[in-house]
C-alpha cells in the first residue's frame, strides 16, 4: 500500500495520447474488479448559519437531506460533467455530514465492479454536496468557504489500496 500521491512508475499523463493530445484511456483491458473510493471536504460558514443547518430550520428547508441527495445523484453523473472519466455502472453511494466548529465535512464513498476506479465520483459527490448547502445557505451567509476537499482512499484495481497519510479529521 503506498500513500504517495504521485505514482513513481508512471512519468506520463493517461489522459493524453504520444502526441500530446487528449484522450479517453482506454480500459478494456482492464479486469472488472470491486472498487471503492473515500473522499471528503468541508465547508465553513459563520455561527449563526451553522446554526440554521443544525437546528434544520434554513428557509429553504432541510439542507443536508437536499445535499445528500445531490451528492448521490452528482457521483451518478460525473462522466456528464468530466470530459474524459467513463460512464460507470455504481453499485453504491453513501453520503455523511458531520457538524464540527462552524462547518459541516462532507464524506462520501462510491463503489462499483468495473474496470476503472471511482475517485473522481466520490470528488465529485462531496464537491456538489458542499455546493448544495452553500445554495441553500448563501441568503444568509455568502462568505462560506469549501476546503479540503480530496480523496481519503481508494481500494481495488491493479493499482490496490491507497489510504491518504492524514486522516479527514486533521485537515
Amino acid at each position: 500500500m503506498s500513500n504517495s500521491p504521485i505514482k513513481s512508475d508512471q512519468s506520463e499523463l493517461t489522459h493524453f495520447d504520444a502526441s500530446g493530445q487528449a484522450h479517453m484511456v482506454d480500459v478494456s483491458s482492464k479486469a472488472a474488479t470491486h472498487r471503492v473510493a473515500r473522499a471528503s471536504g468541508s465547508i465553513t460558514m459563520q455561527p449563526a448559519t451553522f446554526a440554521l443547518i443544525a437546528s434544520g430550520s434554513a428557509k429553504k428547508g432541510d439542507v443536508l437531506g437536499v445535499a445528500k441527495i445531490a451528492a448521490i445523484m452528482a457521483a451518478k453523473r460525473t462522466s456528464d460533467l468530466i470530459p474524459l472519466c467513463h460512464p460507470l455502472a455504481i453499485t453504491r453511494v453513501t453520503v455523511d455530514f458531520e457538524l464540527v466548529d462552524n462547518s459541516v465535512i462532507c464524506t462520501a464513498q462510491v463503489e462499483t465492479i468495473g474496470p476503472t476506479g471511482v475517485e473522481m465520483e466520490a470528488l465529485t459527490a462531496v464537491q456538489i454536496g458542499l455546493l448544495t448547502i452553500y445554495d441553500m445557505t448563501k441568503a444568509v451567509d455568502r462568505g462560506m468557504v469549501m476546503t479540503n476537499i480530496r480523496v481519503l482512499e481508494k481500494h481495488g484495481g491493479k493499482s490496490g489500496d491507497w489510504v491518504a497519510e492524514i486522516p479527514h479529521t486533521q485537515v
